[in-house]
């Protein structure tokens, strides 16, 4: 085909056009789900593939060439090039809906003159159920299809897989847009993918369905793998499947295994030429991973944040601009939506939303098809917004920051509706890829009510699609590689090539090749290469070959380039038990110039045991311990050794005196209290021995840490080695504590870390200190804090003060008071029996936490919270949308909007600086209208985004606890809930954990909000710029 161009240009007809035929005048008074809306929804026609340069707009030094289109490919998802630049292509006909009818297909092009665009195109694979992800190797393709992982090859030259093998199952399919995705080729000779938000319990399978594909639909015979090079069956596996909600994953495909890895994005997954990962998920753009799941998983009594951070400077729902109009559909939806005629969030309000919703295909450029000043910088595709985004990344300590780079504008925007930029490429020719899926409408089905579904086409496409590539202005066609044909020792040259295709598939070729030969050619390298990426490469590759040698490893440490040795350290974990040498460089790297460097080495020395390990650890602190990612890698790395580390922090009197020893010493001292290894427990029984008694806050940071409750074996074990010290010691604290709680005289701060302190004695003969600390008089610091720590407590008198306070406590406080009430089995009968006697309304309880006891495992309490629920006649929201839409005619006051918003909104929701950023971003809603907010209000559970998603979670100590999943780690589990309150338990602790299926925002809401207040309330939200 020939390659059609579009250099730097901004067209605005097109969208005048479109706008034209948006909908015209109606009688919006007759709005029902009966009504024919046929004249509101005009199709919009398709622009044809030779004019659909005309529709852009893109930056200014660069242009975008048309290199496929239908019918050579349709429905484009994914890409991914192999070693001699032939280009396979996902094609997602099945999308949105047709689950069932297999009609997805993996098409090869290829470019057979050189000219940049693809003029042969063939089906290489059928018959596919929503295939998603795809990437080559030894010959073949690994393609994600939910629930299965396939492995494709054609083994007679006929540009058609003959063999098809299943060698991991278990992917979830219940979200269409949440699906496996994304293989990547990562350093490490790992395949790595992301998993998305309808997680996986994977297993692997045994030798799958294989043959030659016949021409029907479905079309695998039954006849098995006759090639050479197969791999052998799989045996299938005993083991538990692998669980891989919140986390990607990685294949090793030489002994087809896989592993769970740091991720959690939606749709995209992208390395830079160091290795490090970034993610994307819809409302969330640009992600980076800080650590690696394998590292925290060595701890289990560790419980780490979450992985992902997001890094984009502009927030992670930036604003994005558009030149494309809102379809008619959305428009009608949005009008039906909120006039409470149709469920479903309202969106859209006729405008353009202006910020990311689709965000989707984070890919970090690595090629030369762009001036060398580009490399490393993202782009994202919304495809919702029909456009593309770019980002400037820069390196922040061991972190990054992602900064918008185009004002008001984007690399590259259409005004044509049916583009859907789904995923991205780096080429062979150093350009950036793009996979149109071309659509006319992308929306999830089931977020279509059927009273305008049925006037839409949802498989309006499936015979369309297209695939651009973004170069400079100046930008000349390279010859078309040949890397398939290369050489070892070309190989390895490639190594050295300015372009991150070529590295990396000259590395996965050498991976596959495993041969020996280029073992020195790769140890020549890693001395003598011009370019750090070189270097790295070279390290990696030597490893794969299981080749890299502790000679290297120690050259590779000294490198000039920080990276290289950040590198060296991460592989010198797998020769540094066995070689003295590079164990005494890991030591000495403690005094390492840069913080990754230092960062890598924290986790790293995780690997080895014994006290110089220890000592090298308690450098790292001393250096680097303020810093929070420091942390982690330090206390990763720390399974064993705990007691150990505390001793050598404690050793040095001006160390242990600081506050980041004294936090590291708490950690510890709560890790140890909790592992109750022996040699860590009597490590720590020396060094309170072993302390001054002037040094009281030493002791009482240890005593605390370990949780060391009065009367408790471990108490009594710290009293006898101190010599009463210990148990003397503690009830110090705990008076002092109680005395400095009680006095209002002192500083709000010390109350409340009194009050926390509290928690190491008991309740008893304490009650009334609890039930003071609860009246209206206090401040609700202090109320908040004496709540969390009856919390802690297993008495029966915690839940009759909570109750017997109730009435004093604010809507917050009550909220915060009714997650503990809730959370113990032997508190919740007084709980009921407050609501049964009227002193505390159904009302004042949320209501998932009264439906869950309405499923307790307890028959009483079962029986008792059916009888209370039926007895609550839930509103008919529709109704109640209907009785506030009155509000939208009121006059409202911002002033006092703002003010009801710190009331009623701010424990979840944060404008201006003021609350708690933990649900959807509200400034959002400005620009879907007042209807809108009014609609989202009231009626919060009818459409919920599974990220908000409340799940309940049982500890093995009975505990209940809710809230939507902040973060999960091999280790451990984040819930948040309202106030920013959050719980995190050790997976260790978790006995259960589901989900509610509503969202963490509870229906009642009108309860707090009269018309008035409503229409403020919306003002102050129309007010945010």
């Amino acid at each position: 085909m020939p390659l059609l161009r579009l250099a730097f240009k901004t067209l605005t007809l097109c969208s005048v056009l479109l706008i034209s035929q948006l909908c015209p005048a109606q009688n919006n008074d007759t709005d029902a789900v009966d009504r024919d809306y046929a004249a509101e929804l005009p199709r919009i026609k398709p622009v044809e593939a030779k004019d659909a340069l005309g529709t852009f707009t893109i930056a200014d030094g660069f242009r975008v060439e048309q290199v496929a289109a239908e019918p050579n490919v349709v429905d484009p998802i994914a890409m991914a090039f192999d070693e001699n630049g032939r280009l396979f292509v996902v094609e997602m006909r099945d999308y949105s809906e047709d689950d069932t009818l297999n009609l997805g297909r993996i098409r090869l092009l290829e470019d057979t003159d050189g000219d940049g665009a693809f003029d042969k195109s063939d089906i290489y694979a059928e018959g596919l159920s929503w295939p998603t992800a795809l990437t080559c190797y030894d010959g073949g393709l690994f393609v994600g299809a939910a629930p299965d992982i396939y492995y494709l090859k054609d083994t007679d030259g006929d540009n058609r897989a003959d063999v098809k093998r299943t060698v991991f199952t278990g992917f979830g399919r219940s979200n269409v847009q949440g699906l496996i995705n994304t293989f990547k080729w990562g350093l490490d000779n790992r395949i790595h993918g992301a998993t998305s938000s309808s997680g996986a319990e994977v297993t692997r399978v045994g030798d799958g369905e294989t043959g030659r594909q016949g021409d029907n639909e479905t079309g695998v015979s039954n006849s098995k793998i006759n090639a050479t090079n197969s791999s052998p069956p799989l045996p299938l596996s005993s083991s538990p499947p692998l669980s891989l909600r919140g986390r990607d994953f990685a294949i090793e495909p030489r002994t087809m295994t896989m592993q769970a890895t740091s991720g959690g994005g939606q749709h995209g997954l992208s390395f830079n030429q160091w290795g490090d990962k970034f993610v994307c998920s819809n409302s969330n753009h640009a992600q980076y991973v800080q650590f690696e799941d394998r590292y925290v998983a060595r701890n289990p009594y560790f419980a780490a944040p979450g992985p992902r951070a997001s890094i984009a400077a502009d927030g992670p729902q930036a604003d994005v601009f558009r030149t494309s109009p809102v379809e008619p559909w959305r428009i009608v939806r949005t009008r039906l939506r909120a006039k409470g005629i149709v469920p479903g969030v309202v969106e859209g309000g006729g405008k353009p939303a202006g910020y990311f919703t689709g965000a989707t295909g984070i890919t970090i450029f690595r090629g030369t098809g762009w001036p060398s000043e580009f490399q490393g910088w993202a782009v994202v595709g919304d495809v919702g917004s029909n456009l593309v985004h770019r980002k400037k990344i820069e390196e922040d300590g061991a972190s990054y920051v992602a900064r918008r780079v185009d004002e008001k504008s984007e690399l590259l925007s259409s005004n044509d509706i049916w583009f859907r930029p789904a995923q991205f490429a780096n080429a062979p020719d150093g350009a950036l890829y793009i996979a149109d899926m071309y659509r006319e409408t992308i929306e999830h089905p089931l977020s279509l009510p059927p009273v305008i579904k049925k006037h839409l086409d949802l498989t309006s496409g499936r015979d369309r699609g297209r695939i651009y590539r973004i170069v400079s202005e100046d930008f000349k066609q390279p010859p078309l590689p040949r890397l398939g044909e290369a050489s070892t020792e070309m190989l390895v040259t490639t190594l050295d090539n300015p372009n991150g295709w070529h590295r990396e598939t000259a590395s996965r070729l050498l991976y596959e090749r495993q041969d020996r030969s280029a073992i020195p050619l790769l140890e020549s390298l890693v001395r003598s290469s011009d370019t750090p990426e070189g270097r790295i490469h070279s390290l990696y590759v030597l490893d794969g070959l299981g080749a890299l040698s502790p000679e290297i490893i120690l050259h590779a440490t000294r490198d000039d380039h920080p990276r290289v040795r950040e590198h060296a350290v991460r592989l010198s974990e797998r020769v540094a038990t066995s070689s003295a040498q590079v164990r005494e460089r890991l030591y000495s790297m403690v005094d390492d110039d840069a913080f990754r460097v230092r960062y890598q080495l924290a986790f790293t020395l995780g690997e080895l045991s014994g006290p110089r390990r220890n000592a090298a650890l308690v450098s790292l602190i001393g250096r680097d311990g303020a810093n929070g990612l420091m942390q982690v890698a330090v206390m990763s790395s720390l399974a064993e050794g705990a007691g150990d580390v505390l001793a050598e922090l404690a050793q040095d009197a001006n160390v242990r005196r600081s506050k980041v020893a004294r936090s590291y010493i708490t950690s510890l001292a709560a890790q140890i209290g909790k592992q109750q290894r022996s040699d860590d427990l009597a490590a720590v029984l020396r060094v309170l021995g072993s302390l001054p008694s002037a040094e009281a806050d030493t002791i009482q940071a240890i005593v605390q840490g370990l949780a060391a409750k009065q009367g408790s074996d471990l108490a009594q074990q710290l009293a006898a080695v101190t010599g009463g010290q210990a148990e003397q010691l503690m009830k110090n604290l705990l008076s002092t504590a109680a005395t400095t709680a009680a006095n209002r005289e002192s500083k709000v701060e010390d109350r409340v870390s009194a009050v926390q302190r509290l928690r190491l004695g008991d309740l008893e003969g304490r009650e009334s200190l609890f039930t003071n600390l609860l009246t209206p008089t206090e401040s609700s610091e202090i109320q908040a804090a004496a709540i969390a720590t009856l919390a802690t407590f297993e008495s029966p008198e915690v839940a009759n003060i909570l109750v017997a306070q109730w009435k004093g406590l604010s809507p917050r406080l009550r909220g915060r008071a009714g997650d503990v009430l809730f959370s113990r089995e032997a508190w919740i009968p007084a709980l009921l029996s407050a609501v049964e006697g009227g002193s505390i309304a159904m009302g004042d309880l949320e209501p998932t936490r009264m439906k869950l006891l309405a499923s307790h495992r307890d028959e009483g309490i079962k029986q008792r919270a059916d009888k209370l629920l039926a007895s609550t006649k839930s509103s008919d929201r529709d109704s109640l949308i209907e009785e506030y839409r009155s509000s939208l005619e009121l006059q409202g006051d911002k002033t006092r909007g703002k003010a009801v918003f710190t009331k009623v909104c701010s424990t979840c929701h944060q404008l201006e600086g003021v609350g708690h950023a933990i649900a959807p971003n509200l400034a959002a809603m400005q620009n879907r209208g007042p209807e809108a907010i009014l609609s989202n209000v009231l009626v919060p559970n009818r459409e919920v985004n599974p990220q908000y998603l409340n799940y309940a979670l049982i500890t093995t100590d009975g505990r209940a606890l809710t809230g939507i999943i902040a973060a999960e780690t091999a280790t451990s589990v984040t819930l948040k809930r309202a106030d920013n309150a959050t719980d995190t338990v050790l997976r260790i602790d978790i006995e259960e954990l589901r989900s509610t299926g509503v969202s963490l925002m509870p229906e009642g809401m009108e309860k707090q909000l009269d018309k008035q207040a409503m229409a403020d309330l919306i003002e102050y939200i129309q007010s945010i710029r």
